[in-house]
């Protein structure tokens, strides 16, 4: 153990060393320096491996903001401040006490128990020592006692001077005092290390901010150096001090780096921690797979029931089914409800249109929160499915299905499956104004339109076409509406003259006033059309068998 004293004065250094020889475990050094000397000092000691710095009265409080060790006040002993006070009231001059509170405090103690003829001072500054004792002396004061500072402020001004000395029992007090707060942290110390220990064995990348985004810790097995910049560790540390905890990443020279922090709220100050990950962005570049932070959620006005019923079956991590025509939302319903309920975690989609279920056990799962299956009918063997929906259930991700027809119940085995059926757009007209201002707001931002609403009528025009795409339909509408529209609000007139002057394809719109034969005849003629005239698909598209279908190609 290395302990250092700082003297405000000369004659405590013969003291000083009569106490060296009483630790022979201790290194103790000492130097003399008092207010801004004894801070550099203090600081070069520091550096020079001081385990803790001892001095006293104002120049340990300086000393105890600059360092970053323990610095232990040389307190005064009862019996340093009797001999010192008695001594000074057998003076016959008009004699005053001042200095800090470690001082003054003791001193009135004895100056009422003994009724020494004596007055007190208290400072809270060194700043403050000159005036007060100009002032002591335009009332007649002749002597002051007190410490280093205050006597040699007092010889300036032509006064006498009682310095308060500390005794050998003041100094040896101090340096019991570092030494057990030195072997204190060192048991602390040797703790920590153990289970700084055991915690960089599991993880293997840990970096800790402090409040001023200054880096106080950091711990990195899996990168050469730190990968990511103070802006990057700025802008964490800003949101996890206010929402407590967080789920990132950031790409970089082809990994993705998986951060997870939180916010530590200290004694004496407040710290971010982050662990970071790197795992390589190809794990997810095959084909039919893609994997979200966030994404944006198209606004869905649908049955609250509805979505409160969503929500309860996402938190029981149960599978769900969304079933309904394209464009109906499924998969913006799937964004919602990952979004409002998950705040970290990612959404993981898989289209087996592309990929091979018997990849599936290959998929990394750490951060993944909800996972949504898509063509999910084009599966050639279902084991693959019902061991990944397995592993699904033990880390408890909760799963959409989305579909356009009911699933066959042999691709999910045991596994219960709730089925929740989207309704096409016409049967939610009250979504087509939140969906229009929503895509007039998209295109503004794309491609800089200018209509930024629409006006009632124009709306009810809207309303009173079926589109079979849902919708899709609808945006592609509103695409060529804004980029035709010249004006802030969006007109009917307008859309009277793109839908005339076949801006965009006629087909897209059946008149409601139509008859049911002659919309069924435009649906199965679209839908045959966007599956390249292969009938198979679409039946299965249209939930018909093929003889249905081939019968109705007929009338």
């Amino acid at each position: 153990m290395k302990v250092h004293i700082i003297a405000p004065y000369e004659s405590m250094i013969p003291i000083i060393k009569a106490c060296v020889p009483l630790y022979p475990d201790l290194e103790i050094g000492y130097s003399i320096g008092d207010l801004e000397k004894g801070v550099e000092l203090a600081k070069m000691e520091e550096e020079n491996g001081a385990d803790a710095i001892i001095s006293r009265g104002g120049t340990a409080k300086l000393i105890k903001r600059s360092v970053n060790i323990p610095v232990i006040d040389m307190h005064l002993s009862g019996y340093d401040m009797i001999r010192s006070l008695t001594l000074a009231s057998e003076l016959k001059d008009k004699t005053a006490i001042v200095g800090f509170s470690n001082i003054t405090s003791g001193a009135q103690s004895i100056i009422d128990l003994l009724d020494l003829p004596l007055q007190v001072y208290t400072v809270r500054e060194s700043k403050d020592v000159a005036p007060l004792i100009l002032t002591l002396k335009n009332e007649g004061y002749k002597q002051i006692v007190g410490d280093v500072i205050t006597i040699n402020t007092t010889i300036s001004y032509g006064m006498k001077g009682f310095l308060i000395q500390s005794g050998k029992e003041s100094i040896i007090r101090a340096i019991n005092d570092a030494r057990e707060m030195i072997t204190y942290l060192q048991y602390k110390s040797d703790i920590n290390r153990m289970f700084e220990r055991l915690l960089v064995k599991e993880v293997h990348n840990i970096v800790i901010l402090n409040s001023d985004n200054q880096i106080v810790y950091e711990h990195l097995t899996d990168f050469d150096s730190n990968p990511l910049s103070d802006d990057q560790y700025r802008t964490m540390n800003g949101e996890v001090n206010v929402s407590k905890q967080l789920h990132t990443s950031f790409s970089q020279d082809g990994s993705s780096i998986e951060v997870d922090g939180f916010w530590h709220d200290g004694l004496y100050s407040s710290y971010g921690v982050y662990v970071l990950d790197a795992s390589p962005v190809k794990r997810f570049d095959q084909k039919g797979v893609q994997i979200k932070a966030a994404s944006i959620s198209e606004p869905i006005a649908m049955d609250t029931v509805l979505i409160n019923n969503v929500t309860a079956l996402y938190k029981n991590h149960e599978i769900i089914q969304l079933k309904g025509n394209r464009g109906t939302g499924k998969e913006f319903l799937v964004n919602q409800i990952h979004n409002e309920q998950t705040k970290n975690g990612k959404l993981l989609i898989i289209d087996f249109e592309e990929f091979k279920e018997a990849d599936l056990n290959k998929l990394p799962l750490e951060h993944i929160r909800t996972i949504t299956l898509k063509n999910i009918d084009c599966l050639q063997d279902y084991e693959p499915l019902r061991e990944f929906l397995s592993t699904c259930c033990r880390k408890n991700l909760s799963i959409f299905i989305v579909s356009n027809v009911q699933i066959n119940e042999a691709i999910a085995g045991n596994f219960a499956i709730n089925t929740i059926h989207m309704q096409d757009l016409s049967q939610r007209k009250s979504d087509i104004g939140n969906l229009t201002k929503f895509f007039l707001s998209y295109y503004h931002q794309t491609y800089g339109t200018t209509a930024m609403n629409i006006k009632s009528d124009a709306l009810a025009l809207l309303e009173e076409y079926s589109y079979p795409n849902n919708i899709d339909d609808l945006k592609q509408l509103i695409k060529q509406i804004a980029l035709n529209e010249k004006e802030y609000v969006i007109r009917k007139e307008t859309i009277e003259k793109i839908i005339a002057d076949n801006n965009i394809p006629t087909d897209i719109f059946v008149s409601q006033k139509a008859t049911l034969k002659e919309m069924e005849k435009y649906i199965i003629q679209r839908v045959l059309k966007e599956e390249n005239y292969n009938q198979t698909k679409t039946a299965e598209r249209l939930g018909i068998n093929r003889a249905t279908l081939w019968r109705k190609l007929k009338e």
